[in-house]
């Protein structure tokens, strides 16, 4: 079978479409045909081995964290699974990815996928989809009436959290390059430009009792951000630490995105009754990975971009 792989750590340059031997599902495995992955900035940091002291991997490496697919086999004692169901997964951060024809997935990381869209697009959907998930009610406790901002709401993930927050009752304030405003008011939220921190949070209609933070930046930038969470707030971030204030008793929380079955299939029945939309940017051939790498270090990559199996 085809698929991308890295045998050494480095830039965009490592990866590789070659020939690689079909893998067989061993106990509690299942084996998928990928009908798409998706690329994440993460996969950029993978491959570079700046992660490895932390996320160790086995070389060569298939990149791909996203899954979406139909079921090909069943290794021995898995249960609840068919061949030929449609599913999506995000692959353990560690684990051979779905940049190629077949993957092995852990069982229970495999929700059904969405019903409404084609299988390609849902491949869009583990990863930013968890990370919203877990960024608003795990890590933020996110109750309803309350005031959220959200920093960098075009992006993948803040897209997400937007309408989940929305969703959830909180009154949600997208921050957001105007390119974007149209979509995030179609989500029900209320949207100013992208921030200017040193002006402050009342020129946004700050402070807020919750701040999601997608926006990677500079600790001076990260320290100016917290002045937008009000006292006994919450800062949660998907894009590195945001400093804690014990004077007015705000918080601050990072997130380290895990597989979440469960979670997963909330996500999935909200894209099937049209309560979450996926926004995808572009759809590309797997084999264009090395591109699609290159693209995302030069600031071209337009979004969230799918990587579509051969």
């Amino acid at each position: 079978m085809k698929a991308v792989r890295y045998h050494d750590f480095g830039s965009s340059e490592v990866l590789r479409y070659e020939e690689v031997e079909r893998p067989v599902p061993d106990t509690g495995q299942v084996l998928v045909r990928v009908a798409a992955t998706s690329f994440n900035p993460v996969d950029d940091h993978i491959r570079a081995g700046a992660l490895n002291a932390m996320l160790p991997i086995a070389l060569p490496h298939v990149p791909g964290i996203d899954l979406a697919g139909t079921v090909a086999e069943l290794g021995p004692e898995v249960t609840g699974v068919a061949v030929g169901d449609r599913v999506v997964a995000m692959l353990p951060l560690d684990a051979v990815g779905a940049a190629a024809e077949y993957v092995l997935a852990p069982a229970e990381a495999l929700a059904a996928a969405p019903r409404s869209i084609d299988l390609v697009d849902a491949a869009a959907l583990p990863l930013t989809g968890l990370s919203a998930w877990q960024v608003l009610f795990e890590l933020a406790e996110l109750k309803p009436g309350q005031t959220v901002l959200v920093n960098g709401a075009g992006g993948a993930v803040g897209s997400l959290a937007v309408q989940l927050a929305v969703e959830a009752g909180a009154q949600v304030t997208a921050s957001a390059s105007p390119r974007h405003a149209e979509r995030l008011l179609g989500y029900g939220a209320r949207v100013v430009d992208r921030l200017d921190l040193a002006a402050g949070p009342a020129t946004v209609g700050g402070p807020f009792e919750v701040v999601l933070n997608h926006v990677r930046g500079t600790e001076e930038a990260a320290a100016q951000l917290s002045h937008y969470v009000a006292d006994g707030g919450v800062a949660a971030s998907t894009a590195g630490p945001i400093p804690e204030d014990p004077a007015r008793s705000v918080r601050a929380a990072g997130l380290w995105v895990r597989g979440d079955a469960a979670q997963l299939t909330e996500l999935v029945t909200r894209v099937d009754d049209g309560r979450l939309r996926i926004h995808i940017a572009d759809r590309r051939p797997v084999a264009e990975s090395r591109a699609v790498h290159e693209d995302s270090a030069a600031g071209r990559l337009p979004g969230k971009t799918v990587l579509i199996a051969p």
